[in-house]
């Protein structure tokens, strides 16, 4: 820490960070384990996974034979992020930045894939972010790829119950679907992000504790 902090070294012992600011890599990287959600919507009408020829035959929660990273981009505040393929991310980003990040997002997926299960859960997919950092900010090539924002949270990934687990259909889970699930009763869609009376949506108490109560369930099986 710096040395004018230092002094306050008992106040802020494990309540703070030391940072770096990053150059963010304006693609998201989602990590599927299994076939669900957008994935499963988009296999139904092309066989495909954000453009990835999977095989035939799967069904709705079924495990893929080893991890797929499936990109999207990162929009602006404001705006939709968008499914994209690997092809498009690799464009995007360029291609030896690509294979860093997915390469390193499915070593961490398949980390705490394993971990989840020895806690009683299954990590369907779960997201994650990178940015670059330099030591020398004179000279780019001293970059490094880093992992940021938030990871393998509730609120970033899909988790399951192991216990019960069948393919052929939705799984109960501990992560937004819940909140995604009251949205789709009350007619949300894409271009409604407003409310039905561009008022916004107002999410009764009932939803909220709902909400709270999974992703705190989910916190204590993973700790």
């Amino acid at each position: 820490m710096p040395t004018e902090v230092q002094k306050y070294k008992d106040q802020l012992e494990g309540r703070v960070m030391l940072v770096k600011k990053a150059k963010v890599i304006p693609l998201e990287a989602i990590v599927r384990g299994y076939i669900t959600g957008s994935a499963w919507s988009e296999y139904q009408k092309s066989g495909t996974v954000h453009g990835i020829r999977v095989p035939e035959g799967m069904e709705e929660s079924d495990k893929f034979e080893s991890p797929l990273v499936t990109p999207s981009t990162k929009a602006e505040q404001g705006e939709h992020d968008e499914n994209i393929s690997p092809e498009q991310a690799a464009k995007l980003i360029g291609e030896d930045v690509y294979k860093q990040v997915s390469s390193i997002a499915v070593q961490l997926y398949s980390a705490a894939a394993a971990y989840a299960l020895t806690r009683g859960l299954i990590l369907a997919d779960t997201k994650f972010e990178f940015g670059l950092v330099s030591e020398d900010a004179s000279s780019p090539s001293s970059e490094k790829l880093i992992l940021i924002d938030e990871a393998l949270t509730p609120d970033s990934s899909r988790y399951w119950p192991a216990e019960g687990y069948a393919p052929g259909g939705p799984q109960p889970s501990f992560d937004k679907q819940f909140l995604r699930d009251w949205l789709k009763r009350q007619g949300f869609k894409k271009g409604l992000e407003s409310g039905l009376d561009g008022h916004g949506w107002v999410m009764s108490e009932d939803v909220v504790k709902g909400t709270r109560e999974r992703y705190v369930e989910a916190r204590d099986k993973l700790m």
